[in-house]
């Protein structure tokens, strides 16, 4: 139960985060808003560091430094295919595509479920797929291009979350800090060798350091959830978060949420429920 309740937490952070790194990569270029939160991100984890403790071994050291490569490329793919939209569609396709592939290494890693957990993992996997039906009358389409990124945003989404989940469970928030310092680093380097691609607009600096505030904390409940819980199931729960996104484009940017998703959003409930019976 605890692990359900911290993967949902981790889920409405990340959702949050997600909705306003996507309005702050609409008012200027996506490196603009990473290079803003990434540091506030980093700057969370290192007050976090007294008071959960940090051991760098070369454990931590290795898995936290993949995980901020694949933390970077996630913010830049994820900030940028949000700002381009809809969000209502686009944040659901990276879900799901963040959900499959650590589902499949706690399974090959021997994790094991009850038989609520049997039929609650596909019926929350359902519920990703049908938030992500935001086609309909009046709806706008994604592009092609939207839709690469949004795949390649999940990917390095999942391969962060698996990366976390292999550091060691004894060295605190080491791999959050490592990862968090690589990738910011990773995106200082970027933006310095395409510096004149960036534009003359200043970032969003409160929507972008509140993103970056945000995914901190998801990050830090999810490392805990997987360490309480089996990463099949934490990954599945943590994967529902575009329903904070897709809630908050609707309240604040109008966007249409469709008869699908709100059964998806039911779906998700009922998912959650049978999870927390394994």
């Amino acid at each position: 139960m605890l692990a359900l309740l911290l993967a949902l937490g981790s889920s409405f952070a990340y959702g949050c985060a997600d909705f306003l790194g996507g309005l702050g990569a609409r008012k200027a270029h996506v490196l603009r808003t990473v290079m803003v939160a990434a540091p506030a991100s980093l700057a969370v984890e290192l007050l976090l560091w007294p008071l959960l403790g940090a051991s760098f071994s070369p454990g931590a050291l290795g898995w936290g430094a993949a995980s901020g490569v694949a933390s970077a490329a996630a913010f830049a793919l994820l900030y940028r295919t949000l700002a381009i939209g809809p969000m209502n569609v686009l944040s659901p396709v990276t879900a799901l595509v963040s959900a499959a592939l650590p589902v499949g290494v706690g399974l090959m890693q021997g994790e094991h479920l009850a038989a609520t957990g049997l039929v609650g993992l596909p019926l929350a996997l359902v519920a990703v797929v049908l938030v992500s039906a935001g086609h309909g009358a009046g709806s706008t389409r994604p592009s092609r291009t939207a839709l690469l990124l949004a795949f390649g945003a999940g990917t390095a989404i999942a391969l962060q979350l698996v990366f976390l989940h292999q550091a060691p469970s004894d060295s605190g928030v080491a791999p959050l800090i490592v990862g968090r310092a690589v990738a910011s680093a990773v995106t200082l380097s970027a933006a310095g060798l395409v510096h004149r691609r960036l534009g003359p607009d200043r970032p969003a600096y409160a929507l972008s350091a509140a993103a970056g505030v945000l995914d901190s904390v998801a990050n830090l409940l999810f490392l805990l959830a997987a360490r309480s819980g089996d990463l099949t199931v934490v990954a599945v729960i943590t994967a529902l978060y575009p329903a904070g996104t897709v809630l908050l484009a609707r309240g604040v940017l109008a966007e249409r949420i469709h008869r699908a998703q709100l059964a998806g959003l039911g779906t998700a409930a009922v998912a959650v429920s049978l999870l927390a019976l394994t």
